[in-house]
C-alpha cells in the first residue's frame, strides 16, 4: 500500500511513499474478489457457525427417543414381634430379608407410545417363630425363595399427545430453526457479495479518478510552462502566470485527495476478501475490469417476483409462520382429554434356588398380562384453552408482520429500480457533459494560442473538464453499485454473479 504525505511549501506539495518497499501489484477481477470473499470473509465465516450449532441442537432434540438402560440393586429388612398372653390368641414373631436385582430398557417412539421392558430377581429369606401348645417359642428358618420376572408394558395416548406432543413439537421447531439459520447465512453471503461488488466498483472509480487528477495536473503544469514563456516575451502578465501556478497547486492537492480515496478503497476491498489483513497490506489490487455502464432493462413485476421468492428475510418470515402453525397444532391437541391405552405382558418364576426359578420363565410358566384404558378430563382446562388462544393471536400478528415485510420489500425493490434507472440516465448526461467540456477546452486552448482568449479562461475550461470527467466516473460507479444493490433487494445476488453455494 502507498501512503501519501504532503510536504507543504507555499503552494507546492510533493507525494512520497512512506513504505520502504513499493507495493506489489496484483491484478484482480470481480470474480477473483468474490471467490476470495466466499473463502475468507470474516462475516461469512462467523455466520456459518450458526447452522452447525442449530444442527447440533436439532440432533439433541431427538434425545426423547433414546432408550434408557437402568439397573439397580436393593435390600430390605422387616421384623415383627410375636405376642403371647394368657387366654389370648398367640402369634410368633418373624423377620425377613428381601433382595432385589433389576434391569430394564425404557423409552418412546414418535407416535407418543412409551415402553418399559424389565427383568428382575427377588430373593427372600427370613425367620418365622410360633408358640407350641406348651407355650414354648419355636423359630424356623424359611430358607431362600427366588422370584424372577420379565415383562413389557406399553402406553399409547389416544387423544392428547396423539398427533403431536412436546418432543415432536421441539423437533419440528428445531428443523425450522436450522432452515432459518441457513437462510441467515445466505443473507450474510448476499450482503458480503454485494459489499464486494460495491467496493470493487469504488476501487475502479477511485483509480480512474486518480488518472483524471493526474491529467488535470499535467494540463495545469503545461499551461504554467507555456504562460511562463509568454511572460518572458511580454505577451502575458505575471498575474496570469500566478493564476496558473495556483491551479497547479490545487491540482496537486486534488491528486493527493484522490490518492487517499484510492488507498481507502483498497483497504475496504481487502477487508472484505481476507481474514488476515497483514498478508495483503503491502499488495495493491489492480482491477482488471473497466468501469462501464451496460444498460439493463428493468421490470418492476419481475423484480417483485424475484424478491417474493428469493429474499432471505421473507424466507425467514415464512418459516416463522410455519413454526407458529406447528405451535397451533400442539396447543390445540393439548386441549383434548388425556385418554391412554395401556397394557403389559410377562412371565414369572418361583423356587428355592435360582436356576429352577429362571427355568419357569424359560418355559413361559406363570404368565401375566394386563390391559386397560384411562381417561383424564381437566375440569376447567383453562391453561390449555388460554395457551391455544394466545397462539392464535400470535399467528395473526405474524401474518400482519409478514404482510408488512412484503410491503417493505416491494418498496425497497421499487426504490432500487428507480435509483438504477436514474443512475443510468445520469451516466448518459455526464458522458455528454464530459465530451462537450473536452471540446470546449480544446477550442479555448486554440483561441489562447491565437491570442483571442486568456489564460484564466483556459483554466476555467480545465476545471470544467476535470469536474465533468470526475462526474462521469462517479455516475458509472453509482450505476454499477445500484445494480448490485438492486440484485440484493431482489435476493438475486447469487444468481446475478453465478454463485452456487453449499450453506452447510
Amino acid at each position: 500500500m502507498i501512503f501519501i504525505r504532503p510536504l507543504a511549501a507555499m503552494a507546492t506539495a510533493l507525494v512520497i511513499p512512506l513504505s520502504a518497499q513499493p507495493p506489489q501489484a496484483k491484478p484482480v477481477s470481480l470474480e477473483d474478489c468474490l471467490a476470495m470473499a466466499l473463502q475468507r470473509n470474516l462475516d461469512i465465516r462467523i455466520a456459518q457457525y450458526s447452522p452447525l450449532q442449530e444442527a447440533l441442537t436439532l440432533n439433541s432434540a431427538y434425545y426423547a427417543y433414546d432408550p434408557n438402560f437402568t439397573m439397580g440393586a436393593a435390600q430390605a429388612f422387616r421384623k415383627s414381634e410375636g405376642f403371647n398372653g394368657v387366654g389370648q390368641f398367640n402369634t410368633g414373631g418373624n423377620e425377613s430379608w428381601t433382595e432385589r436385582y433389576d434391569t430394564g430398557i425404557s423409552g418412546g417412539i414418535p407416535t407418543g407410545l412409551t415402553y418399559n421392558i424389565t427383568g428382575a430377581v427377588n430373593r427372600q429369606s427370613g425367620l418365622n417363630s410360633a408358640f407350641d401348645a406348651s407355650g414354648n417359642l419355636i423359630e424356623k428358618d424359611t430358607g431362600f425363595t427366588y422370584t424372577p420376572s420379565v415383562g413389557i408394558s406399553l402406553t399409547q395416548p389416544l387423544l392428547k399427545n396423539l398427533w403431536i406432543d412436546l418432543p415432536r413439537l421441539t423437533i419440528q421447531l428445531e428443523k425450522h430453526n436450522l432452515r432459518q439459520a441457513e437462510s441467515d447465512v445466505q443473507a450474510q453471503i448476499i450482503q458480503s457479495v454485494t459489499d464486494v461488488a460495491v467496493a470493487y466498483a469504488d476501487l475502479i472509480a477511485t483509480r480512474e479518478n486518480v488518472r483524471v487528477q493526474q491529467k488535470a495536473l499535467e494540463l495545469a503544469e503545461r499551461l504554467q510552462t507555456e504562460n511562463k514563456k509568454r511572460v518572458e516575451v511580454g505577451t502575458m502578465t505575471q498575474l496570469e502566470l500566478d493564476d496558473a501556478a495556483a491551479q497547479v497547486a490545487r491540482s496537486r492537492s486534488d491528486l493527493i485527495a484522490a490518492q487517499q480515496q484510492m488507498a481507502v478503497a483498497q483497504n475496504t476491498l481487502k477487508r472484505l476478501v481476507t481474514d488476515d489483513f497483514a498478508t495483503v497490506a503491502d499488495t495493491e489490487f489492480e482491477p482488471t475490469a473497466k468501469l462501464g455502464a451496460i444498460p439493463e432493462t428493468f421490470s418492476r413485476l419481475d423484480s417483485w417476483h424475484k424478491g417474493m421468492t428469493l429474499r432471505p428475510d421473507l424466507l425467514r418470515a415464512r418459516l416463522d409462520l410455519e413454526k407458529q402453525k406447528i405451535q397451533l397444532r400442539f396447543t390445540r391437541n393439548q386441549m383434548f382429554p388425556q385418554l391412554d391405552l395401556s397394557g403389559s405382558y410377562g412371565y414369572g418364576g418361583q423356587d428355592t434356588t435360582l436356576t429352577p426359578s429362571l427355568d419357569d420363565i424359560a418355559v413361559q410358566r406363570n404368565p401375566n398380562f394386563s390391559g386397560g384404558i384411562r381417561l383424564t378430563i381437566p375440569l376447567s382446562n383453562k391453561r390449555a384453552r388460554n395457551d391455544h388462544q394466545a397462539a392464535k393471536l400470535h399467528n395473526e400478528q405474524l401474518l400482519l408482520r409478514y404482510k408488512q415485510l412484503e410491503q417493505s420489500a416491494m418498496i425497497d425493490i421499487d426504490n432500487a429500480i428507480s435509483t438504477a434507472q436514474s443512475a443510468l440516465e445520469l451516466v448518459a448526461a455526464t458522458e455528454s457533459s464530459r465530451q462537450y467540456s473536452d471540446s470546449v477546452l480544446w477550442a479555448e486552448q486554440k483561441k489562447l494560442e491565437n491570442g483571442k482568449s486568456t489564460s484564466y479562461q483556459v483554466l476555467l475550461r480545465q476545471r470544467d473538464l476535470t469536474v465533468a470527467e470526475s462526474q462521469a466516473i462517479q455516475a458509472k460507479s453509482v450505476y454499477n453499485k445500484a445494480l448490485a444493490r438492486l440484485a440484493q433487494s431482489e435476493g438475486f445476488t447469487l444468481q446475478r454473479y453465478q454463485l452456487k453455494l453449499e450453506v452447510r
